[in-house]
């Protein structure tokens, strides 16, 4: 095939596409083209399975170890269990093997079973059946074995199965509505047009018998856009051939409205389909706190081998004085004493590896795997996130990054159904200064309480009355709704006029609605457009008829529209809305200044204003717009620009009439969870594929902007008129002389004339900002456009297609902060960003479960977001970042003894601990208090952290996992260590022989031994460690008390059983009677008691002192209740103490 001359034709057919990538040929109903028109070229494409599983069958065990052992501590672990089985070490295998299994072992179940609800929701859609046409029949298949050229039968409600070309529908003008909320969040009704020559086709029949060929370009993730033609093939030698563009083309993934059926053609399919192209590959996510646990994973890895490496260089040291040669009880036989020196020094580093790897805290994974999977409940158990309208609960897809819900400093979030509920509700009208506000008109339901009609403001008298119905007859005239009949119960279909509330309206615009809805309640009602008339019901009960002569369509740049209509009197009128901006130039009377301030004055409320005017016609004057109108229309070259100057030249010199004022709701408390995130601390970016003027009003609405925000524009019509490098860098003169000043207004004292800046960016800019630049001298554009946005407090991105959102979430993630970043919405155009962003929250919407699907975390409404952040994240955060440091830090008091103990035992790497003391250390003695306390720990209560939301910056950016925390608490076990083990020494100093020959100490009269001196370092550890956070604790239950010191009675009673009986299945038991005998010593009550006060003062002082001269928020807080509660205790004491008294 000539595919230059295939560019040609299609440039041709349509016109404005340059960059015209490699095509497609398809086949309708896989029927092959009449002899000698074309060879007959299938193409292979791929089937219509949709995949968002990570994993398969065959590739899960390899894929996951893989992924598990990316991690530094699961690695480590692995060679260590290796050097165990392989060489002889002082502990045996099981201590590493098993920990290290068991881990693996439950990440991989957690995975696994996660996927598995990934595979069973794919398998859900790939399954569900599609209607085809084979042979004049309709055939039932599952939607997986939908195929490229299928033609497909698609009813009302159902949603389109992959990407289809319009053929036909049951209307007889060939169009059809759909809603793609799940694609760009917007859920008003769309148009779509069927191909001309193949609209009539309306039997199953007459669809098989179609010969034609779609000749288009491959997939790509553009919602917006399409370029191909089709060849319609008939009697005729050569084909007819029709331009096809993006008016022809369902999305997969939207939904058919009030059409009964249409008939298309299957063009992409599977994971080519838009919908698909725009997901963002899964990706694993990890957390801050984890990057931060492999950093100081890494540390104690150099201390270890430092450790080992110190050990082994004095071991040989000390062995090279002949009289000092390893002893002959460690049982080396005479081949090992004659290996190679460094063999035995290799060998001897790896056993000292083995001994101090304790030192690593592999049971600290195991800790934190069961934290998160056990803490993800708490969210999920929460009933002020439970929503009563959908009957569900908050979601956790994945529990991994709990603890990154309390480091969010980006929160990047959709607009439509997530923000706002797509209700337009109308608030008032205003005609000649007038102002008419009908009660709750909301969507076609009159709500209770709505009975009579406020008028505020003076009635405009009877020489206003024809302009005030002129009014509301352009409001019922100037629209594309639609009118959606619904049968009643005896199957008869009634109108509104007929008093019967079955009916109601649709349109591509919701405001639009919202507009009909509300001149209904003032008297005047839209009924049907049938045979290109359009009807009314007037106050006088009387319908009314306009014949529809041309409809010029609303469009972003011009942001109007207008109608020209003829009366049943025969007048001609032109009636435009728009916004204030586009319709006062244009005026020429009417009272402009009256509605002007009734105008700026709602939109400071943060409402959407339109501006209606008209225009009475002359026959010729009608016939000049016609001839325009005409020739623009069927301009192959250029026809967009032909047409926008054809609508400038009609629409002028109007008569202005007033204006409305419509609330887009928002969703319940959505501006008061916006205000929280700020202050948070948090920036809040909103990224929709809506139009900027209803995203700039949703904006106001939810306090995103404020009235003294100063709106920036880097939009297509700005850059229309500078170019982009002159905007951007006047953008960031602006922002930058602002940020100066407020710096040095910050010293000096006058920082209260701060200018607040708000960003506004539509899509097109973006993608301009975002390319590459092409040469130096202009610039990066990036960086700009980061500098300007960083000193904004809000951002708007309108016009967003899907894979735009990632981008715009990439780009933050990217920047030199690295800040963390959170993406919430609800519809399938959200999922890449969800999927981009740090944590991704899906929100339960009416645009499908795509969002909450493909999320980390779904919630029923946007307002869960503030607990979800401020309370949760927060808990989350302070837990685990306790528990990191605090495992560090016991293991740390557990091996540096373990180090000194080196120095008096001739380097041997005899242990100071007993094995089952080595093993359970982790496992049973220190290890349940911390995972409670990871769990349950509240050291502020719930009430106070979302009345207060600036206390969500005391844990900002990873503070409590920082370089220099992480150090006082490496300082302060290896402080505690050393009191430990000296403290021990200093008892068993002065020793003496007893009349049996056995060692026993002067000063606290016990049998001196390394067992004994081992188990008394052992319990100073265990009791200082458990103290330790006992003290960190603020929210004590009796769980915390039966844990804490349940775990401290298990230690000694399991020491006084495993020294206390004799074991069978041991051969031999080297620590029989000895902590019994050691308990036997009074003054080794006084000296355990002693070294743990020791051990835990210093960082008592160090508290004591921070508190009272450096406290954060969080600790004045804490003080601050404590002392009410002190005070309250005590007003209670004195009120017993005088009313006993006054018996």
């Amino acid at each position: 095939m000539d595919f230059s001359a295939l560019r040609n034709l299609i440039s041709r057919y349509c016109t404005g596409e340059e960059n015209w990538v490699d095509s497609r040929t398809v086949y309708i109903g896989h029927r092959e083209p009449p002899p000698g028109t074309e060879a007959y070229i299938p193409q292979r494409f791929p089937d219509n399975r949709i995949v968002s599983s990570k994993y398969t069958f065959w590739n899960f065990v390899p894929k996951n170890l893989f992924e598990q052992f990316r991690r530094v501590a699961n690695f480590y672990f692995l060679i260590i269990f290796l050097v165990q089985l392989i060489i002889d070490t002082p502990t045996s295998p099981v201590t590493s093997g098993l920990p290290l299994f068991f881990v693996i072992t439950v990440t991989a179940i957690k995975q696994g079973y996660e996927d598995w609800l990934r595979h069973k929701a794919d398998n859900a859609v790939n399954q569900c059946p599609v209607h085809i046409i084979q042979h004049g029949k309709v055939v039932r298949k599952q939607s997986r074995k939908l195929r490229v050229g299928d033609v497909v039968l698609v009813k009302e409600d159902e949603t389109f199965p992959s990407d289809l070309i319009l053929l036909s529908t049951s209307r007889d003008d060939g169009t059809c509505f759909v809603t793609t909320a799940s694609l760009d969040g917007e859920s008003s009704h769309k148009t779509y047009y069927a191909v001309q020559d193949t609209k009539s086709f309306n039997t199953e029949k007459e669809v098989d018998m179609l010969r034609a060929t779609i000749e288009c370009e491959q997939p790509q993730p553009d919602l917006y856009k399409f370029v191909g033609r089709i060849n319609i093939y008939q009697d005729r030698d050569e084909p007819i051939a029709r331009p096809l563009g993006s008016e022809n083309l369902l999305l997969r993934g939207a939904t058919l409205k009030n059409t009964e059926f249409v008939y298309a053609v299957a063009i992409y399919t599977g994971m080519e389909s838009k919908m698909a192209l725009n997901y963002q590959s899964k990706s694993q996510k990890r957390s801050a706190v984890e990057k931060s646990m492999n950093a100081f994973l890494v540390v104690y890895l150099c201390i270890l081998i430092s450790k080992a490496l110190i050990n082994t260089t004095l071991k040989y040291v000390w062995q090279s004085n002949p009289n000092r040669d390893e002893p002959w009880y460690n049982g080396k036989t005479d081949h090992e004493r004659q290996r190679h020196v460094m063999i035995r020094a290799f060998t001897d580093f790896l056993a000292f590896m083995v001994l101090f790897n304790y030192i690593i805290p592999v049971s600290m994974y195991v800790t934190v795997e069961m934290q998160k999977f056990l803490g993800s409940y708490f969210i999920t158990w929460d009933d002020e996130m439970f929503d009563e309208e959908l009957g569900e609960g908050a979601l956790v897809n994945t529990s991994d990054l709990n603890e990154e819900l309390g480091q969010v400093e980006y929160v990047f979030t959709d607009k439509t159904g997530t923000l706002t509920e797509n209700n337009m509700e109308f608030i008032e009208c205003c005609v000649d200064g007038h102002v008419y506000v009908p009660h709750a008109i909301c969507n076609g339901q009159i709500l209770s309480g709505s009975s009579g009609i406020d008028m505020i403001d003076s009635s405009p008298g009877p020489d206003g009355k024809e302009r005030e119905e002129l009014f509301f007859r352009a409001l019922c005239l100037c629209h594309t709704v639609q009118v959606k009949e619904e049968e009643t119960v005896d199957g008869i279909k009634r109108g509104i006029h007929q008093g019967k509330a079955t009916s109601f309206y649709i349109s591509s615009s919701p405001d639009e609605v919202a507009l009909v809805e509300g001149m209904k309640r003032l008297g005047f009602t839209y009924l049907r457009l049938k045979d290109n008339h359009m009807e009314i019901l007037n106050r006088e009960d009387e319908v009314e008829r306009f014949e529809l002569l041309e409809v010029l369509n609303f469009d972003s740049v011009r942001r109007r529209m207008s109608v020209i209509v003829r009366s049943s009197s025969g007048h001609l009128y032109l009636f435009c809305k728009g916004a204030d901006s586009s319709i006062f130039p244009r005026v020429i009377s009417g009272k402009v200044d009256r509605v002007r301030a009734r105008v700026e004055h709602n939109a400071v409320e943060g409402l959407r204003t339109l501006c209606v005017a008209y225009k009475a016609l002359s026959q010729e004057e009608y016939h000049n717009m016609c001839q325009l109108l005409d020739s623009a229309k069927l301009a192959l070259q250029d026809r967009d620009r032909k047409l926008a100057e054809a609508y400038d030249l009609i629409e002028r010199d109007l008569v202005l009439l007033g204006a409305t004022a419509v609330e887009d709701r928002l969703q319940e408390k959505a501006a008061d969870t916006i205000e929280s995130l700020h202050k948070a601390g948090m920036k809040v970016w909103v990224l929709t594929g809506d139009k900027m003027e209803t995203a700039a009003a949703t904006c106001y609405a939810s306090k995103l902007f404020r009235r003294s925000t100063q709106i920036l524009e880097l939009t297509t019509k700005r850059t229309e008129e500078q170019s982009l490098h002159d905007v951007l860098f006047e953008l960031g003169r602006t922002v930058l002389r602002q940020h100066d000043s407020l710096t040095h207004d910050t010293f000096s004292g006058l920082s209260s004339e701060f200018q607040d800046y708000g960003l506004i960016i539509d899509g097109a800019t973006l993608s301009a900002v975002m390319k590459p630049a092409q040469d130096d001298s202009s610039g990066n554009y990036r960086e700009i456009f980061l500098e300007i946005c960083r000193n904004c407090s809000a951002v708007l991105c309108c016009r967003m297609a899907p894979l735009q959102k990632a981008q715009i979430v990439k780009l933050i993630k990217a920047s030199k902060e690295h800040p963390i970043t959170l993406a919430v919405g609800d519809g399938a155009n959200d999922v890449s960003m969800i999927l981009e962003a740090h944590v991704g929250i899906g929100i339960m919407g009416k645009e499908g479960r795509q969002a909450a699907r493909n999320s980390d975390y779904a919630i029923p409404k946007f307002k869960h977001l503030k607990k979800m952040l401020l309370v949760h994240g927060h808990y989350y955060y302070i837990r685990i970042a306790e528990l990191v440091q605090y495992f560090f830090y016991k293991n740390v008091c557990f091996i540096f003894p373990q180090f000194l103990y080196q120095f008096f035992c001739g380097f041997s790497q005899q242990p100071l601990y007993d094995t089952a003391y080595l093993t359970l250390y982790n496992i049973s003695f220190t290890s349940l208090p911390i995972l409670l306390y990871s769990l349950i720990e509240q050291h502020i209560s719930m009430d106070i952290l979302k009345r207060d939301p600036s206390l969500y910056r005391d844990i900002a950016k990873n503070c409590l996992l920082r370089w220099r925390i992480f150090i006082y608490w490496t300082f302060l076990g290896l402080f505690d260590s050393m009191v430990f083990f000296f403290g021990a020494y200093f008892l068993f100093d002065n020793t003496t022989f007893t009349s049996n020959g056995q060692l026993m100490t002067t000063n606290t009269q016990m049998i001196f031994g390394n067992w004994t001196f081992g188990t008394l370092v052992f319990t100073v550890l265990v009791f200082t460690v458990t103290l330790k956070l006992a003290l960190d604790t603020h929210y004590w239950t009796w769980i915390n008390h039966f844990v804490v010191w349940g775990s401290l009675l298990f230690y000694v009673v399991f020491s006084l059983l495993w020294g206390g009986v004799i074991w069978p299945f041991l051969n031999y038991q080297r620590m029989y009677y000895v902590f019994v005998q050691m308990l036997s010593s009074g003054p080794a009550w006084l000296g355990i008691g002693l070294l743990v006060i020791i051990s835990l003062l210093p960082d008592v002082l160090k508290k004591v002192l921070c508190r009272a001269l450096w406290p954060t928020s969080t600790e004045r807080i804490q003080t601050k209740r404590k002392c009410l509660t002190v005070e309250q205790s005590t007003i209670f004491m004195l009120s017993q103490t005088s009313s006993s008294l006054s018996f």
